[in-house]
């Protein structure tokens, strides 16, 4: 097991991982730009080191600044947490190169997965149900061709995207080269990649991914599902497990999809296998995260597993001492992401100080946050307060106590998020389980 670990990220993911590694008896190094000096990771961990300014390009995408901080302080392994470094292949090669474990899977797996076209065209030889689409798109004409072949409606996406970023919606043919060339610009500008392929747009559709944890002896356990269809513009707000829509018999069908596209990669770490589904319950495989999920914790309240803990095991080199067979889903969990902006003024950025903060207690309630009184949100970072998750017996019971917690929690100083998660939690369509990805747009537009 690792003595000490380096933590590249900042906000709830690094302060979750300190306390996992606390936990463990591993010495913890955080970094931080200047704009976080007074941030709760840097005075949680065992040591922390300054890597630049305010500016995410200057501090935490600045590998040879991290990287150093890790060779200076000793720590034999970096853990990415989400988004940042954490799915970047050739931050994880220079870590591999400075002999320093990185916590996920290797460079040459990042690479081969994120490349969204290789990894669909992996997943079709294995048998995994994929999306009708296209492979790369080299220009306009063939775009074109491609398009007339899959049928409008389709959406226009970018190989390297993510969050939301280089996917357009063409409806019509007219629509399509402008769509292309912005998806392939934005790409371009956010990952330094341009390229772009057409996929059929499945509607209406749920989102459904499935939690994977391998360790280096070829064992890959699939940890159940999570339900991620509440999103505005790709991007989510409430994430629940079990699915209601996923039966015992469907499950275990995309168990073994999943499981079959860990093992045709021959994959490593903690992951998650992303589904499409329609309202015929036909699943087909969009991407697969190499990474930690935001919405972890749901995925741990129904399964009783710590998994930053086995995700820095299985990095160390531990064998899994369980099967598919010992896991089991118990009970229902909800995730509400509560985020710096405002839902009444087209959901504008917030920052500020904290001048008042009540979090909420009682059993099974959990708030996955690193905000503190007097703390002053930076604007320069992700929205992301903090989250409330939830565990409860039943879906019902889950929901109830959902709207308890967040009518009992206070953050003061800024505007966020946790009213527009009561209207979520009321909504016939999100309490009948019968949402789907157009749910926010459908809510909006009655809005």
């Amino acid at each position: 097991m690792f003595s000490k670990i380096l933590i590249a990220n900042r906000g709830e993911i690094a302060v979750r991982i300190i306390r996992a590694c606390k936990e463990m008896g591993i010495a913890t190094v955080a970094v931080f730009s200047e704009a976080d000096r007074e941030a709760l990771h840097v005075s949680l961990a065992d040591e922390s080191v300054c890597i630049g300014p305010a500016r995410v390009q200057d501090s935490y995408l600045n590998m040879p600044a991290i990287l150093s901080a890790a060779v200076k302080t000793g720590a034999q392994a970096i853990h990415p947490g989400y988004g940042l470094l954490s799915e970047n292949a050739r931050f994880a090669h220079l870590c591999e190169e400075c002999h320093i474990h990185f916590i996920g899977p290797n460079a040459e797996l990042i690479s081969k997965l994120g490349d969204k076209d290789e990894a669909k065209r992996t997943m079709r030889a294995a048998g995994v149900p994929v999306v009708p689409g296209s492979d790369l798109i080299p220009d306009e004409k063939a775009a074109l061709t491609a398009a007339k072949e899959i049928g409008f409606p389709l959406l226009v996406k970018a190989r390297a995207g993510g969050g939301g970023r280089g996917i357009r919606l063409v409806s019509s043919e007219e629509e399509l080269i402008p769509a292309f060339q912005a998806s392939s610009q934005e790409a371009a500008s956010a990952f330094g990649d341009g390229a772009c392929y057409l996929e059929k747009y499945l509607d209406p559709v749920k989102h459904i991914e499935m939690q994977i944890l391998c360790d280096n002896y070829d064992n890959v356990l699939c940890l159940g599902e999570r339900e991620c269809s509440v999103q505005r513009k790709h991007q989510k707000l409430l994430e629940e497990s079990p699915a209601v829509c996923v039966t015992q018999e469907l499950r275990t069908k995309m168990i073994e999809a999943a499981q079959r596209a860990a093992n045709a990669v021959h994959y490593r770490s903690l992951g998650t296998i992303e589904f499409l589904m329609d309202n015929h319950h036909n699943f087909y495989f969009m991407e697969m995260n190499t990474r930690l999920q935001v919405e972890h914790p749901v995925t741990e309240m129904v399964t009783g597993l710590d998994l930053v803990k086995w995700q820095i095991r299985a990095a160390a080199g531990t064998k899994l001492p369980f099967e598919q067979k010992d896991i089991s889903l118990s009970g229902h969990a909800i995730e509400c992401r509560i985020n710096a902006e405002d839902p009444d003024n087209g959901f504008a950025p917030s920052c500020g100080k904290i001048s008042l903060l009540h979090i909420p207690g009682g059993p099974w309630v959990r708030f996955d946050t690193a905000l503190y009184q007097e703390y002053s949100v930076p604007p320069f970072y992700d929205s992301l307060l903090g989250k409330l998750i939830v565990h409860a017996p039943t879906r019902e019971e889950a929901v109830r106590k959902m709207q308890a917690a967040l009518a009992e929690l206070v953050i003061d100083g800024v505007n966020h998020t946790a009213e527009l998660q009561m209207d979520i939690l009321s909504d016939p369509s999100f309490l009948d389980g019968s949402y789907h990805t157009d749910f926010m747009e459908k809510r909006e537009k009655l809005c």
